[in-house]
């Protein structure tokens, strides 16, 4: 049974850092979790960062770029640190898992599992 978890969110105020991790288990043979997506209420869902498996490649949606940065520890684990945290990026934010081959792209239909996602509340 795949499971993928997301972790670290919470509130936290305007300016400050906040580290996201993701667990996945269960995986079929070639999948990884390579990308963070996020929704913010009342609006669509949005990639905001990718890593390939070997962490060579980061790619991240330019609204997001020099405040986020993506890590991994393997095919399994998944970070997301976000620095200077604007009230903009109160949503959820999701992990998901792709068998596209060392794959760090945004688009969201070549993701085929997902982690139920975790809460970053921005205050100002």
């Amino acid at each position: 049974q795949v499971q993928i978890v997301e972790s670290g969110g919470g509130s936290v105020q305007a300016g400050g850092s906040v580290r996201l991790s993701c667990a996945a288990s269960g995986l079929p043979r070639g999948y990884e979790v390579s990308a963070w997506f996020r929704q913010a209420p009342g609006k669509q869902r949005e990639g905001v960062a990718g890593i390939n498996l070997s962490s060579t490649i980061t790619y991240y949606n330019p609204s997001v770029r020099g405040r986020f940065t993506i890590s991994r520890d393997s095919a399994e684990k998944l970070y997301l640190r976000i620095d200077d945290v604007k009230p903009d990026d109160t949503a959820m934010y999701y992990c998901a898992a792709s068998n596209i081959f060392d794959h760090y792209g945004l688009t969201a239909s070549n993701y085929d599992y997902w982690g139920q996602g975790v809460q970053v509340l921005v205050s100002s």
